[in-house]
């Protein structure tokens, strides 16, 4: 068994947590003031997954940028794929705020969605 410290995302709170971790499953979880910091330790050894945001640039919008993000976590090696995919992206105003822009990112299943609406410059 080894045991990995780690700080909960969670919450604002950002515990200190102790994990003791066997055959790559959370065993024992300690340090957590709430449930979400169990569920969060226990999520990162054996599935480690994160958001990924950016933004995208926008030929023609009153912006030159729109924000962007995956619709749900991605497995936490995938976030540089995904990232690559991103920086191919050039968009045409206007875009919709929660308009897909890549309906499958970096192969992981997970929609990347623009976060704003863009409107086109001039209208």
């Amino acid at each position: 068994m080894e045991q990995r410290e780690l700080t909960c995302i969670g919450c604002p709170m950002g515990c200190q947590l102790t994990v003791t971790v066997a055959e790559g499953a959370a065993r024992q979880v300690e340090g957590n003031a709430c449930p979400r910091g169990e569920q969060y330790a226990r999520e990162e050894v054996s599935r480690p997954v994160r958001m990924v945001t950016s933004t995208v640039p926008v030929r023609g919008g009153e912006i030159p940028r729109v924000s962007v993000k995956t619709a749900a976590a991605v497995p936490k090696e995938a976030v540089f794929a995904v990232m690559a995919q991103i920086h191919t992206l050039t968009l045409d105003a206007p875009v919709q705020a929660g308009q897909v822009l890549l309906p499958d990112a970096a192969a992981t299943g997970v929609p990347l969605v623009a976060t704003k609406t863009v409107a086109r410059r001039g209208t």
